[in-house]
């Protein structure tokens, strides 16, 4: 037998990588499709491919490179389809999962050919195929296995062009690179022996794959250490503004309680019928002004009248039944920022609202069953898509937005709490469940 013959890895083993290495996002993004349809969309590629690269197997030099464009666009669109991701994202990992790809059937033949040449037998295509299948499954599901264990902390990188072309080109160069044999084999990094081609391709590609997933794991430390300075910021500002606000209300407040006296005095003196009534009116204002944003926390209180007088300015009716005296497991700025945001975001919905009996916001705190509930509605007619139960910002510029929400998962989660958000008869509804009991035994 001539293993010369043997120098070109076999397309299945390329068709069958490129479709695994497509399945490795599985656990870190969303499917356009549910059910049977997405089973259907994988099952079509796969067949596309396995169908496609046959045919073309023979090809070579200028139509080989059309063919792995081809390839290659494929790919692409088949990521954009399959995951709920936009065109820079899909760019991005396509570049990554398609080196690794090209790693797991290099790496796949030349384990097949090694064996072979050892035990001086043929490579039969029904053994082949058991050969393939078998290490495929060893292979990915150890890289599968080691993705978990690496991305354990799941992040939504903010990505860019610039990401995206980076690692094509990375991409790109590990490619040429370690096909440099199959154009010619003479050059000063190539070679002509099939056992050297198989372990040139192999190594360049692994290295190719350490350094697409190094630049993804800086990325993804880039982008925490940026989330958590945001996110200090957030709390920093709202803890600003409710110190403001406090500052306010307390000067309001020395206000209304100097007018208090004031008026005692004005009814001790001779008065007419028409300045009683309007007395007996200013002090009905000052009851209900006192009766107001009373909820058993002074942090939440100032906040509530805060928010309460913006809205009032912008015609928007705020509502809320609200138990404070549950939030004393939290510290102040805790409760600025999470209230806070909470209202901002809603207020910022109910602004867009052209009908004036649309500009309506609810929300209630109360405690239920051992657990803190925190609901929050406002009208919206705007549709909203949601990933793992959390709005996706609709802003263009993602880096700079989202972090509200961010600010109050990571404060609800501290807490052992969930947070969720939907969509109902365009009513946005956000939902916060935190457990009283373990709060309660913390401060045992």
């Amino acid at each position: 037998m001539n293993y010369a013959e043997l120098i070109n890895t076999p397309s299945y083993f390329y068709a069958t990588a490129y479709w695994l290495s497509a399945l490795l996002l599985l656990k870190d993004k969303d499917l356009r499709f549910r059910g049977w349809r997405s089973g259907l969309v994988s099952a079509g590629f796969l067949v596309f491919y396995q169908v496609f690269m046959y045919l073309t197997r023979d090809v070579r030099q200028f139509w080989f490179v059309m063919t792995m464009l081809v390839v290659i666009v494929v790919y692409i669109f088949y990521m954009h389809t399959f995951y709920m991701i936009g065109w820079i994202e899909t760019i991005y990992y396509c570049a990554r999962e398609f080196i690794v790809a090209e790693f797991m059937a290099s790496f796949c033949w030349q384990l097949c050919y090694h064996f072979a040449l050892r035990s001086g037998r043929l490579i039969l295509f029904y053994r082949q195929i058991l050969e393939m299948l078998l290490i495929y499954v060893l292979l990915f599901g150890v890289w599968f296995t080691a993705r978990r264990a690496m991305f354990r902390e799941k992040v939504d990188l903010q990505l860019t062009w610039k990401e995206s072309i980076s690692s094509v080109l990375l991409a790109l160069s590990v490619y040429v690179v370690s096909n440099l044999s199959y154009i010619d084999g003479e050059w000063l990094f190539s070679s002509d022996l099939a056992r050297d081609i198989f372990i040139i391709r192999t190594l360049v590609d692994f290295c190719g794959v350490a350094v697409l997933y190094a630049q993804h794991f800086q990325l993804r430390e880039t982008q925490q250490r940026f989330e958590k300075e945001t996110l200090r910021s957030i709390m920093d500002m709202q803890y600003k503004t409710y110190q403001l606000s406090q500052e306010s209300i307390d000067i309001v407040n020395q206000k209304y309680h100097d007018l208090k006296h004031q008026i005692v005095l004005l009814r001790s003196e001779e008065h007419s019928s028409k300045s009683e009534e309007y007395l007996s009116q200013m002090e009905q204002e000052i009851r209900i002004y006192e009766a107001q944003n009373k909820t058993g926390n002074h942090v939440l209180d100032a906040v509530l009248t805060s928010k309460s007088l913006y809205c009032q300015k912008q015609g928007i009716e705020l509502k809320f039944i609200v138990d404070g005296k549950q939030l004393g497991f939290m510290n102040d700025m805790e409760i600025s920022a999470l209230f806070g945001n909470m209202l901002d975001n809603a207020i910022e919905s109910a602004e867009k609202q052209a009908d004036p009996q649309k500009k309506l916001i609810k929300m209630y705190v109360t405690a239920e069953k051992q657990f803190l509930r925190i609901r929050i509605e406002n009208y919206c007619e705007e549709r909203i898509r949601f990933r793992n139960g959390m709005p996706i910002t609709t802003k263009r510029d993602k880096h700079l937005h989202g972090f509200g929400m961010k600010s109050m998962q990571k404060t609800v989660e501290k807490y052992r709490g969930s947070v969720m958000a939907s969509q109902e008869d365009n009513w946005f509804i956000l939902k916060i469940l935190i457990p009283l009991a373990d709060q309660n035994a913390g401060r045992e």
